[in-house]
């Protein structure tokens, strides 16, 4: 609760403040939202809260030309995810994706270039970057 949900409005809140027109504000959700894997349930929760949060203060922020958007990772190969998780788990969850892969850091960063920079006209969307697993 405290990194996921509250870290996030923080960051948010201060963002809203010093933010110039223009801008974007661009959260962190999780596919495990709508994936809804058994024991995430408090994880989702947060991210759950971290869709709500882009959707009101991307309106929040009317006319002041800022974009508020999140990204919704699925399963990302980063070395907390990695962490304890045995082949068979990684490649259960690789199939999940019709690309049968789990995704690299880098196909995330390309979606947060995006909606950092040349996506201006999406506000208030949550982007999912998960391969097609939902």
């Amino acid at each position: 609760m405290r990194t996921n949900l509250r870290g996030t409005f923080v960051v948010d809140q201060q963002a809203a403040r010093r933010l110039r027109r223009g801008g974007a504000i661009v959260n962190f959700s999780s596919s495990v939202v709508k994936i809804a894997l058994p024991t995430y349930t408090a994880y989702a929760a947060t991210k759950g809260a971290v869709d709500g949060m882009t959707l009101v203060l991307a309106r929040e922020l009317r006319g002041r030309d800022i974009t508020v958007n999140a990204v919704a990772p699925g399963p990302t190969a980063t070395p907390l995810f990695l962490d304890g998780k045995d082949q068979e788990t990684l490649d259960r969850l690789a199939s999940m994706a019709p690309l049968e892969r789990i995704a690299i850091p880098d196909d995330i960063a390309e979606a947060v270039a995006f909606l950092a920079g040349p996506a201006r006209w999406v506000n208030g969307q949550i982007l999912y970057v998960n391969g097609g697993v939902v």
